[in-house]
């Protein structure tokens, strides 16, 4: 059975940067991401906003210099997923795959993924229409017409990369004014292709073998139509990965992890940081924050434990 210091579950940002941290702490590290690693970054076209980054980077680009930061470094790798985690002091158990192990400490990066509208066929549609990646799934729409749900940066950011590709875009927003930032507001503002469809909320999906269309309804008229769209895209804000969560481990009530603003949660040895942790803003900025932060207390953790 393998022992590590700590382990880090989930290779997104946050997972990266305390890996990173606690390697240059002289611990044993170890990380688990099922998929390469990167996370939801490597779904992000374009990050405009990440400081040293002035032109904007390919979100796969930034991921991939987070990663190559990395191989200076010991760290052992899994590609499996962590099926289980058990909390004990000192001693908490994971499974991943078909190994045991244990890990003094573990900090918790497993992210946060896109909700959905949950409407009948959603589950059906989804791949024959229905997405929630633009970047995985725009190409597929090139010169069609396709409609968005959602108001906050994601839903206008993807918009503005749909409409690069589509001849027709509609953004559905169920408020009056967007939550998104004004820079965003402004370019969808200045797109000929993008048409903003306000106070309206999505109620049907329409579409044997695929979409076909969907039915909207206006909450200040209640009025109905159907737009007939090739593709729908669905931006409604996150919830967060929470299968593996060990057993008595505090999360508000959608189930995002509760932390102090170490990254402590009420389990000791337990941490946990970027977009699964309750918290107003989910930026890659804030995940590279909360990693370097989960990872120091981690790090002043197995400081006691050894004392």
């Amino acid at each position: 059975m393998k022992k590590y210091d700590c382990f880090v579950i989930g290779g997104g940002p946050a997972g990266m940067t305390a890996a990173l941290y606690l390697l240059r702490s002289g611990v044993t590290v170890a990380m688990a991401e099922k998929l390469t690693p990167g996370g939801q970054v490597l779904q992000t076209e374009e990050v405009e906003n990440y400081p040293g980054y002035p032109k904007g980077i390919k979100g796969y680009e930034l991921a991939d210099v987070f990663a190559e930061h990395l191989e200076a470094y010991n760290l052992d790798r899994y590609s499996e997923p962590v099926t289980s985690l058990q909390h004990a002091y000192g001693a908490n158990k994971l499974k991943v795959g078909d190994q045991e192990i244990i890990a003094r400490s573990v900090i918790i990066c497993t992210g946060a993924r896109y909700k959905k509208l949950g409407l009948p066929n959603e589950e059906f549609l989804t791949g024959k229409g229905v997405s929630y990646c633009a970047l995985c799934d725009g190409n597929f729409f090139r010169n069609q017409t396709v409609a968005v749900v959602g108001g906050g940066n994601s839903a206008l950011e993807e918009s503005l990369y749909l409409a690069k590709l589509v001849k027709k875009l509609y953004l559905i927003h169920r408020r009056e004014g967007f939550r998104a930032a004004r820079y965003y507001q402004d370019k969808i503002k200045a797109s000929p292709v993008i048409e903003v469809v306000k106070s309206t909320i999505v109620k049907e999906l329409h579409g044997e073998n695929g979409l076909t269309g969907v039915l909207i309804k206006n909450l200040k008229t209640e009025e109905e139509q159907v737009l007939p769209v090739d593709g729908l895209f669905i931006f409604v804000g996150y919830e967060p990965n929470k299968e593996l969560l060990p057993e008595g481990l505090q999360t508000d009530e959608t189930g995002f992890i509760l932390t102090d603003i170490e990254m402590r949660t009420n389990l000791p040895g337990i941490f946990a940081s970027g977009d699964c942790r309750a918290k107003q803003c989910r930026q890659v900025t804030t995940a590279v924050g909360d990693g370097a932060t989960a990872a120091n207390s981690a790090f002043l953790y197995l400081e006691q434990l050894n004392a």
